[in-house]
């Protein structure tokens, strides 16, 4: 049995664009040169995604009850210009549908303040079932990303 094809408004979500969080940096997410510890970039990117998936209408704490899993399966970022202590940090973060069980998130982090690009990147995500095996995105999700 397939599953309708409903629009995303009519589930109840928002179509997907380009979601926003922000971030400030903490003291202990910098080197003792003060400038943001790479790794960081790859939690906050984790920030920006998950607000995305709340902006959309559907938390990461719905998908997992609804028996849906999205492990990182890729992760790429360029680093432009440093962020350090005490900076804003905006991150951009939007997905793009890769296949009906895969979904990518590009990410663009950048100073409050100026506006400067800190880095860009993203992440790829194979949509798993409580098994751990993998399953297609809901359609919902499909369909957002469309």
């Amino acid at each position: 049995m397939s599953e309708p094809s409903l629009g995303p408004e009519a589930l109840g979500l928002r179509p997907a664009a380009v979601g926003r969080a922000r971030v400030r940096v903490r003291y202990a997410e910098t080197d003792r040169m003060g400038v943001v510890y790479y790794a960081n970039y790859l939690v906050w990117f984790e920030v920006g995604r998950t607000e995305w998936l709340r902006e959309t209408g559907w938390t990461y704490r719905e998908m997992e009850r609804d028996g849906i899993s999205l492990p990182v399966i890729e992760a790429h970022c360029e680093y432009r210009q440093p962020a350090r202590y005490d900076d804003e940090i905006e991150i951009a973060t939007r997905g793009t549908l890769v296949t009906p069980v895969r979904i990518r998130f590009d990410y663009e982090v950048a100073r409050a303040a100026d506006g400067t690009i800190a880095a860009v990147g993203h992440t790829v995500h194979a949509a798993v079932d409580t098994g751990g095996k993998p399953c297609r995105l809901p359609s919902r999700v499909r369909e957002m990303l469309a």
